[in-house]
């Protein structure tokens, strides 16, 4: 086989291999691979097994397969704006949280090199360097406060060295090299998630069942808020319109001789509070020390007994 027809087999393998996995897996994560090497790479898929498939590639081909699939699948349109750069695909069929995690654990340290853009900010702490003071140099052209102890170069404040998206430059390069210091963690770092047909930024993969419960209430509590202020009905404002109309008429029949059965026990315990407690079992002997005390706990009941009478449980 000629060499031209061994490349178009191995493209052509490619293009089945993709084609398949966006059958078969409905969820994408499309990730950045800057920075990392074969052995880190191996590293990952092994982590992964079972879990995700990782698939790299060439984009211009990543891209032709996917506009070949979309007859098949016209929602894939949406990843073709995200292929660029040097990216890859991570398959999935559920758990993208998981997935997520053992992306992040997979992180490997790694020294600052010049002309690198920095993942992060980068700090140096103060304290001894170990570097004897005829490295003062590199201290000085990065204007670090420095002073000498006890034989050592000893830095004086920290120091803002690198911040996040800044080039490193010589200079920062060489001086972290001495401190023997790796501030930057590389790994496959996800761009954006596509989950059947749906693209959303990566954050979205950290919420917890918490945290959309938390949002949804927020969004119901805005709901009856906004439609109890325009007057506007409506499932989240109803239950708040039907206490407050009780509420009305419970004060009307306080005031009045009108009443219902539901005001009746409100208006006996307005006019005779006593009677009410001394409804209630007395104590028989003083609480044991430690223990909860039993009166604090009959006048809780009370008072939830009252609550619940005053309309408290009407939607339970």
């Amino acid at each position: 086989m000629s060499g031209a027809d061994s490349g178009s087999a191995r493209k052509q393998a490619y293009f089945n291999k993709l084609v398949k996995l966006l059958d078969e897996y409905p969820k994408i994560l499309v990730v950045g691979v800057d920075n990392i090497g074969s052995l880190h790479m191996q590293k990952i898929r092994k982590s992964l097994r079972g879990k995700a498939i990782v698939l790299m590639g060439k984009n211009t081909m990543m891209r032709k397969a996917i506009r070949g699939h979309l007859e098949n699948n016209s929602a894939l349109e949406a990843l073709l704006p995200h292929i660029k750069q040097n990216i890859g695909f991570v398959f999935a069929k559920d758990d993208l949280s998981g997935v997520k995690k053992i992306l992040v654990e997979n992180k490997v340290a790694a020294p600052a090199k010049a002309g690198a853009v920095a993942p992060c900010d980068v700090k140096i702490p103060p304290g001894n360097t170990g570097l004897e003071p005829t490295q003062t140099s590199f201290f000085q052209a990065l204007n670090i406060p420095t002073k000498i102890n006890k034989g050592q170069i000893e830095i004086v404040n920290e120091v803002a060295l690198i911040k996040e998206g800044q080039r490193v430059g010589a200079s920062e390069a060489n001086l972290l090299q001495k401190l023997d210091l790796k501030p930057f963690f590389y790994g496959l770092s996800i761009r954006i998630v596509y989950d059947s047909g749906a693209m959303y930024e990566p954050k979205v993969l950290d919420l917890t069942d918490e945290d959309l419960l938390s949002k949804f209430h927020r969004g119901v509590q805005n709901v009856a808020a906004l439609s109890l202020a325009i007057g506007f009905p409506t499932l989240a404002s109803v239950p708040h319109s039907v206490m407050r109309g009780y509420k009305n008429l419970l004060a009307i029949a306080v005031s009045t001789d009108y009443s219902f059965p539901k005001a009746d026990k409100v208006k006996q315990f307005l006019a005779n509070p006593n009677a009410f407690a001394a409804s209630a079992p007395a104590t028989t002997a003083a609480p044991a020390k430690g223990a909860p005390a039993k009166e604090e706990k009959k006048v809780e009941e009370v008072k939830e007994e009252s609550d619940e009478d005053m309309g408290l449980g009407l939607f339970d």
